[in-house]
């Protein structure tokens, strides 16, 4: 497994726009066990400053998933999905996700190396508006388990 950091830097192109629903946060909310009325009542949400309801901070692992799929089905890459554990995510937000955005991802390979045999492959997802607005950035790890 080496070469592999010729890859990083490696871009791929825009997902299609996701258009964040209510029900897909208020979903999302329910799966995590949340009940805060922000992600829910648009009054509550409008109340806070913002134009609807808004999502909880780890929701965007429902829609940057098709982003970081990219890197995960590139043939130069290589992984056996079946071998694939989660190493990490984070965010930073430039703004809060509300209901009604339509938002894109643009990811790149920003590290890979090897760890005891596994190769560890960080990714950076870019989310934007489709008007080209900054939302958040988002990386995350996974680990491709030595055969």
């Amino acid at each position: 497994m080496t070469g592999f950091e010729a890859l990083v830097g490696r871009t791929y192109p825009p997902t299609a726009p996701y258009e964040v629903g209510r029900e897909h946060i208020r979903a999302f909310a329910d799966a995590i066990g949340d009940d805060s009325p922000v992600y829910r009542q648009p009054e509550a949400a409008r109340a806070l400053g913002h134009p609807d309801v808004v999502a909880p901070p780890t929701f965007p692992v429902v829609f940057t998933f098709a982003a970081t799929q990219q890197v995960v089905d590139d043939p130069d890459v290589g992984v056996d999905f079946s071998r694939v554990v989660h190493g990490g995510q984070r965010f930073t937000y430039q703004r809060p996700i509300c209901a009604g955005d339509r938002l894109t991802c643009a990811v790149a390979i920003e590290n890979i190396k090897l760890l005891a045999g596994n190769l560890q492959i960080t990714m950076r997802t870019e989310v934007r508006s489709v008007a080209g607005e900054a939302v958040l950035t988002d990386w995350s790890t996974i680990v491709v388990r030595a055969e």
